[in-house]
C-alpha cells in the first residue's frame, strides 16, 4: 500500500487494554489514533506502546469518532472497534476500496465464535446489510475525508452514531469489501446469543421512531 494512501485508522476505546494490542498489531505499518474515552486501566500505555496517537474525549463512541476524526488530516479515515479485528486479506481489499473515493466501504461481519449461533447471526447481518444497507460499526468504515465531510460525519451521540452516518450516506453511497472484520462474541455469550440481539434490534426500531440516542442508550446499557 503506498504510504501517501495510506488510511489512518480510528479506533475508539474505553477499558480495552486487554484486547488492543491484537488490534493494533494487525494495523502495523499505519498510523493509529485511540481515542480514549475515560478509560481506568491501561488502554492509553497500551496504545502509546504500540506507537499510535491518543487523544482524549468525553465518552460516548460518537464523540470519540468524531474526535478521532478530528485529530488527523488523513485523506482517507479507517474507522475500527477496538474488539474488532481485520481478517485475512483486508489490506488488499482497503487497496481496492480505496479506487473508489466516492463510496465508504465496510467490512463483511464475522464473530471469533464457531457456534452456531454465530453462523446465523453473521448470516443476519449480511441480509441487513444487503436488503436493508446498515453495516454497524463493527463492520469498520473506510471513508474518504471528502465524503466524510460532505456528509457531516460521526455526529456527537451516545449511540446509533454508526446508523446514523450510514443513512446519511445511502445505499448508493457504501459498498463493501472483501473481506472481514473480525469482532469478538463476548458479549453475546456473556448476554445470551437472543438477548443481545432483540436488544440490538430494538434499539435500531427506537432509533427508527425518532427516539432520542440518549433514551436509547439508557435502554442499551
Amino acid at each position: 500500500m503506498n504510504s501517501e494512501q495510506n488510511p489512518t485508522v480510528i479506533v475508539p476505546a474505553l477499558n480495552a487494554a486487554a484486547g488492543l494490542p491484537t488490534v493494533l498489531a494487525d494495523c502495523a505499518g499505519l498510523p493509529v489514533v485511540v481515542v480514549d474515552g475515560g478509560s481506568t486501566d491501561a488502554t492509553e500505555a497500551v496504545a502509546r506502546a504500540a506507537g499510535a496517537q491518543v487523544v482524549r474525549a468525553p465518552r460516548g463512541r460518537g464523540v470519540q469518532l468524531a474526535a478521532g476524526a478530528a485529530a488527523t488530516d488523513g485523506e482517507w479515515l479507517l474507522f475500527l472497534h477496538a474488539d474488532t479485528r481485520p481478517g485475512p486479506g483486508w489490506r488488499e481489499a482497503l487497496r481496492a476500496a480505496m479506487r473508489d473515493p466516492a463510496r465508504a466501504h465496510y467490512f463483511r461481519f464475522a464473530l471469533d465464535d464457531p457456534s452456531p449461533e454465530a453462523r446465523r447471526l453473521e448470516r443476519r447481518v449480511a441480509w441487513r446489510c444487503r436488503v436493508l444497507a446498515l453495516p454497524y460499526g463493527d463492520q469498520g468504515l473506510l471513508i474518504h475525508r471528502a465524503l466524510y465531510d460532505q456528509v457531516g460525519g460521526f455526529r456527537p451521540i451516545p449511540l446509533m452514531e454508526d446508523v446514523d452516518l450510514v443513512r446519511r450516506l445511502g445505499r448508493r453511497r457504501l459498498a463493501p469489501m472483501a473481506a472481514v472484520a473480525l469482532t469478538s462474541a463476548a458479549r453475546w455469550r456473556r448476554e445470551g446469543w437472543r438477548r443481545r440481539s432483540a436488544r440490538n434490534l430494538l434499539c435500531l426500531s427506537l432509533w427508527f421512531l425518532g427516539v432520542p440516542p440518549g433514551v436509547i442508550k439508557r435502554l442499551y446499557g
